[in-house]
């Protein structure tokens, strides 16, 4: 362990339970019901509402082994090819194994997917897929229908929910084991401030840390907090520095920050063309997918065309749809392009990559577990080497399905019991970001570890969270009168730069081009060197320390033990092998 936690107050109020899962997407509130189905008291947190997270965002579809001559080994190969090298192949093989019948599942629970006339489920295709294998409903409102049907399911279940709630920290008892998280909910209601739910099993589905850049597809909710609370917890992350740009986010003009509107992948699944501003289709020729090859492919394209004809989008031409297939198949993308001024029936729209997902997370097992008894983590914030280098388009929301039935098997099976959760007064206070910082670790992350990236940019970007990172200490440490308070901002930044250190550590590392990691100075893929995970810690002097796995495959997850060396320089690549 650590003994890093956030400055804050003491819990106020607490809740005693078996499981708390924090967060409510796909992966939280799967995981919730099934724990609550099997007897045991659970209670969901989250940051928002219960449907407020980035599940409901989710346009394109789920993916699945469903169509008719379609097969989970197609669909292993297809994750494979999108994964550069870098997928763990028992992780894939449960997931296209075990997601059919999982979806088979979620409609079991309440969710309506679209449907042929025949009444089959209506299969779309997207990027890296070979077969249409995405199942969609409402046209491009996927991710909205998934989240009612859970959120109807676990209020009819009754489940004990705290909303508006930020999770602050991991607690645990004397043996080191997960007893629970602190947490502050903002706003009046049935609790108010810093508390703590009491817990021997805690599940992190906190989703993603697209706001760590200035331009995302991602909700303001996701910040990293999921994955800063099991750094400081002691617990293991991996390959965070492949951070997958969408290729095509709504371009709402230079200097745009914030959430970004997505145009969903699906759009091209049903035949729309990637042009220039003279209408010249520039993926013919770059793949045999042209349009629909994986993400990285096409955004790295879009990103050379632009650099090419000194422009600062590209644009996706659905012309030929005609405003019937638009209004039905696409209505949510329609509405979002009408809402900026932009007809997609009668014009090209204007696109250019921007953050979506973060193939990395804290390092699990098939089951869920980290390297922190009684802690586990599932959906983005969790990394179970299906994805690889560069997720293949829509297996995320499948991923989050099918670990989360792992994770409720495992707790319900094992039963986990903690002893009393520690006051934490031993626990060294992380000193807090002021909440301005947000915007210029934004702007830093952005202009040094965005699409483009070369070891120049990623020194720069590491001095400058550095900078960030000391003033805070130093301020502390000088009893200044401008130390950030606690508060959720302040909270949230401070997240935010501990992501960001380790992000850019990892890809300052990482020398070559693999995936959605694209190194302009490292071109080149190196799969002699670097057919290899980067797993990252914490130090107690908060430092992160890098190993590099032997092989591609993920290893075994155990108990966390003290880290064995210090991150090396960017010309001289750790290769720490797994402790024995």
């Amino acid at each position: 362990m650590t003994g890093i936690r956030l400055t804050a107050p003491a819990p106020g109020w607490s809740i005693d339970a078996d499981v708390v899962v924090v967060g409510s997407g796909v992966a939280g509130l799967t995981t919730a019901l099934r724990c609550a189905a099997a007897g045991l008291a659970t209670v969901v947190v989250t940051k928002a509402r219960l449907d407020d997270g980035s599940t409901r965002w989710a346009q394109g579809g789920i993916a699945a082994a469903l169509g008719e001559g379609d097969t989970p080994e197609q669909h292993l190969d297809d994750t494979l090819v999108a994964g550069a090298g870098l997928c763990d192949g028992a992780a894939v093989r449960t997931l296209v194994t075990e997601g059919p019948d999982a979806v088979r599942r979620l409609i079991g629970t309440g969710a309506h997917f679209d449907t042929t006339e025949s009444g089959d489920i209506a299969l779309t295709r997207e990027g890296g897929h070979h077969r249409r294998r995405i199942a969609h409903a409402g046209g491009d409102a996927t991710g909205a229908e998934i989240s009612r049907a859970l959120v109807e399911a676990v209020r009819g279940a009754a489940l004990h929910t705290v909303e508006n709630a930020l999770v602050l920290d991991l607690l645990t008892d004397a043996e080191g084991r997960t007893a629970g998280v602190t947490l502050h909910v903002m706003g009046e209601g049935q609790h108010d401030g810093v508390g703590a739910v009491h817990a021997p099993a805690v599940v992190l589905a906190t989703g993603g840390m697209g706001q760590v850049f200035s331009a995302t597809t991602n909700p303001a909710v996701s910040t990293g907090d999921g994955v800063a609370l099991a750094l400081r917890a002691g617990a293991e992350v991996s390959d965070l520095e492949f951070v997958q740009f969408h290729p095509t986010v709504l371009f709402l003009g230079a200097g745009s920050e914030g959430q970004q509107p997505l145009v969903s992948e699906a759009v091209r699944g049903e035949g729309a063309h990637l042009v220039d501003a003279s209408g010249t289709r520039f993926m013919l020729g770059q793949h045999e997918l042209a349009e629909l090859a994986p993400r990285d492919i096409v955004a790295k394209a879009i990103t050379r065309r632009m650099e090419l004809l000194g422009t600062e989008h590209m644009y996706l031409d659905a012309r030929h749809f005609g405003a019937e297939m638009w209004e039905q198949r696409f209505p949510t993308i329609l509405a979002a392009c009408r809402a900026h001024g932009i007809d997609p029936v009668t014009e090209p729209i204007p696109v250019a990559p921007a953050a979506h997902y973060a193939s990395g997370g804290i390092r699990t097992d098939l089951r869920g577990r980290t390297t922190v008894p009684g802690l586990y983590a599932c959906g983005e914030v969790a990394c179970t080497g299906v994805h690889g280098a560069n997720r293949l388009a829509s297996n995320s929301l499948l991923e989050g399905l099918v670990f989360a039935e792992r994770i409720a098997a495992d707790i319900v099976e094992d039963r986990p019991r903690a002893g009393a959760a520690e006051t934490g007064d031993d626990h060294a206070p992380s000193p807090l970001i002021a909440p301005e910082a947000r915007s210029t670790i934004q702007r830093t992350m952005t202009r040094g570890a965005g699409v483009l990236r070369s070891a120049e940019s990623l020194a720069a970007a590491a001095d400058e969270l550095e900078a960030l990172h000391n003033s805070a200490a130093l301020a502390v440490e000088a009893d200044e009168p401008k130390v950030a308070v606690p508060g959720v901002e302040a909270w949230e930044a401070t997240n935010l730069l501990l992501v960001s250190r380790v992000l850019v550590a990892a890809a300052r590392q990482r020398e070559e081009t693999r995936g959605c990691h694209w190194r302009e100075d490292r071109p080149e893929r190196d799969d002699e060197n670097w057919r290899r995970h980067l797993v990252v810690r914490l130090t107690p002097e908060r430092r992160p320390v890098l190993r590099r796995t032997e092989t591609q495959a993920f290893g075994p997850v155990r108990p966390t033990q003290a880290p064995d060396c210090a991150a090396a320089p960017p010309t001289q690549p750790a290769d720490v092998t797994e402790e024995p």
